[in-house]
């Protein structure tokens, strides 16, 4: 199981935020992704929630075919740049992609070699240009935190953070501290728990 926190914020004039999220749980795993419309404002949105509606449908998909039919959905639209991470709790292991800009941040929670692992980024917009997809599976061991970060929180959020707070606390401290206030923003963080069978 994974606890988890979200903490967003529009821009500055803004009624709606182009910035969205999924968790959601299925047998034996749960889906987390973050979705970044492109702009912002009532149409950012749409295109966002557009996605994060495809994405809740069938959460156990694998990542790469969930990303691909988002693209499909997404054309005519702004389009969305997404990072997701599908937790597979049997086998202990996460696998992960993004397509954009959404920043990943894996932080283990034991003297790990990497203590951090960050998710290898491929260029494009879903709705208008898919890269080729690669989804990357990495072991998980309880304690290790995922963070994605959307472009409205500054790249280096990540110096000198304290990571064992609850997952809430983590997200709404990075917003606060490490908001750009030039876009809207949105930072999610999800902790792996172990099986909770």
């Amino acid at each position: 199981m994974i606890e988890w926190g979200v903490a967003h914020a529009a821009l500055a004039g803004e009624r709606k935020c182009g910035d969205s999220h999924v968790v959601k749980r299925f047998p034996g795993g749960t889906l987390v992704a973050v979705l970044d419309g492109i702009g912002h404002g009532a149409e950012a949105c749409r295109a966002a929630e557009t996605a994060a509606g495809i994405l809740a449908e069938r959460p156990d998909d694998s990542i790469v075919s969930l990303v691909k039919r988002c693209h499909d959905a997404l054309r005519g639209t702004r389009g969305v740049v997404m990072s997701l991470a599908s937790f597979n709790f049997a086998q202990r292991m996460m696998a992960w992609c993004g397509v954009g800009n959404v920043e990943g941040l894996l932080v283990r929670s034991e003297a790990a070699n990497p203590p951090r692992e960050s998710l290898l980024l491929r260029a494009g917009v879903l709705g208008h240009q898919l890269p080729a997809l690669h989804s990357a599976v990495v072991p998980v061991v309880p304690g290790d935190t995922l963070i994605f970060t959307t472009d409205g929180i500054r790249h280096c959020f990540d110096s000198s953070r304290q990571y064992d707070q609850p997952p809430q606390k983590i997200a709404d401290h990075i917003l606060t501290q490490d908001s750009k206030g030039t876009d809207d923003s949105l930072v999610l963080v999800a902790r792996y728990m172990g099986t909770d069978g």
